[in-house]
């Protein structure tokens, strides 16, 4: 079934978009491990795993994960270094607390939205409402938190708008106070939309 992320993926650079499959993959796989663990300790052991595994990733070979492999081979050559992908298990990790920290929440889009920068080129600066947004927009999408209130965002700059169309999508949620389906017409058009204006 087609979402949301398959339609931003399309607006990536076609070399770059094994790199983003692989950069969100890792995410993907932290989020799994919150989802899916009946115990929190449970969950913290392999998210402490997941972290370890990253930071080894620059110093030793990737062991039999095929993401880990992916992360070794799209991202690294690229400047996105694991010790950098093993910061996201903060953010996941922060879910396993009685009353989870709204920064450390958002801090994980931050994160993410920084590596993903850097595949493009780019710095990532400026990007912090925007990934906020999205991180909340992505755990209400997730895991049924609630949908985040829509947050005053500059235009993007167009070398970051493959990225920053993830926050349109999450801003276009905000503004309705509620998750529509993904990928439909109406998404995919704001997806033109923002590659256009950066709105």
């Amino acid at each position: 079934m087609t979402n949301d992320r398959d339609l931003v993926r399309l607006h990536w650079p076609p070399e770059l978009r094994a790199a983003f499959d692989a950069l969100f993959a890792i995410d993907d796989a932290m989020a799994e491990v919150v989802g899916t663990a009946r115990e929190p300790m449970l969950a913290a052991i392999k998210l402490a795993w997941w972290r370890e595994n990253l930071e080894r990733l620059d110093h030793e070979p990737a062991p039999a994960e095929p993401r880990l492999h992916s992360a070794a081979r799209e991202l690294l050559p690229r400047g996105v270094s694991g010790g950098a992908l093993a910061g996201l298990e903060d953010g996941w990790s922060a879910l396993l607390e009685e009353v989870p920290e709204e920064g450390r929440l958002r801090s994980r889009g931050v994160m993410l939205f920084q590596l993903a920068a850097r595949l493009l080129g780019q710095s990532g600066e400026g990007l912090r409402d925007a990934a906020g947004l999205w991180a909340a927009a992505d755990l209400a999408r997730r895991f049924g938190r609630p949908v985040p209130p829509p947050v005053k965002v500059s235009p993007a700059p167009r070398p970051l708008r493959p990225l920053t169309s993830l926050a349109a999508l999450a801003q276009r949620d905000a503004r309705r106070g509620k998750l529509e389906p993904e990928a439909t017409p109406a998404r995919a058009w704001t997806l033109l939309r923002h590659r256009w204006t950066g709105r």
